[in-house]
């Protein structure tokens, strides 16, 4: 399963971006909104971080098809790269991404909370659909079984859509849906902070550092390889 950084912070993903194994960044108007700037320049500067061959998924607002052809020309225009537009399914999104197909735009069909909604995207053409794990949860429905039905569904009938599950609160949802075979999940950086932490890791670490310093010092291992 592949990690995507679900932000529009520059600073989050830089760090994001250094640290850890990511594929790539999803935003979200909201996401984007609190950044509080030039979209034209946000989306130059998170290419510029994450390099060309990153994902970089981005939403539209637009309600009808129409304009939600021509943002996704704009957006892929600005981003470059590996580019996926965002678009919540509806008549008009798929509508949009049958039009995009065509074009060689690549679509991320977002907002699913069904496997059939997930079912109709693929077969419109969306590159990837992004079922919304917790917020499944938060309705008393399974996220994480809503995210194994879809691709279930996809390997019935030999869809190349993949899955990029979002909307996570904890680890453990994380863990779930890799489990459950999605093909990429998008979080934030605290979350991959936390799947990359364990008290017990901590503890080690510091058993490691206890023995070595009784044996040597301050000295670190360049120090005594010389």
């Amino acid at each position: 399963m592949k990690y995507l950084i679900d932000s529009a912070n520059l600073e989050e993903i830089r760090h994001g971006n250094e640290f850890y194994p990511i594929a790539g960044v999803t935003t979200n108007p909201t996401l984007v909104a609190k950044e509080e700037t030039d979209l034209k320049a946000l989306i130059s500067d998170l290419r510029g971080i994450i390099g060309g061959k990153k994902m970089l998924h981005v939403q539209t607002t637009a309600k009808k098809a129409e304009g939600i052809v021509r943002e996704a020309e704009l957006l892929s225009d600005t981003a470059g790269g590996d580019f996926y537009v965002k678009i919540p399914i509806g008549e008009e999104g798929l509508k949009a991404a049958s039009i995009l197909k065509k074009r060689g735009i690549g679509v991320t069909m977002t907002a699913i909370f069904t496997p059939q909604q997930a079912l109709l995207a693929a077969n419109a053409g969306a590159d990837f659909v992004a079922p919304y794990v917790n917020r499944l949860d938060n309705i008393s429905a399974n996220g994480v079984q809503t995210v194994e039905e879809i691709v279930r569904l996809f390997d019935i009938y030999m869809l190349e859509c993949q899955v990029l599950a979002a909307s996570f609160k904890n680890v453990r949802q994380l863990h779930e849906v890799a489990l459950a075979g999605a093909h990429c999940a998008t979080v934030s950086g605290g979350l991959l902070l936390s799947a990359a932490s364990h008290p017990m890791t901590d503890s080690a670490v510091q058993g490691f550092d206890r023995d070595w310093a009784a044996a040597y010092g301050s000295r670190s291992v360049a120090d005594l390889l010389k």
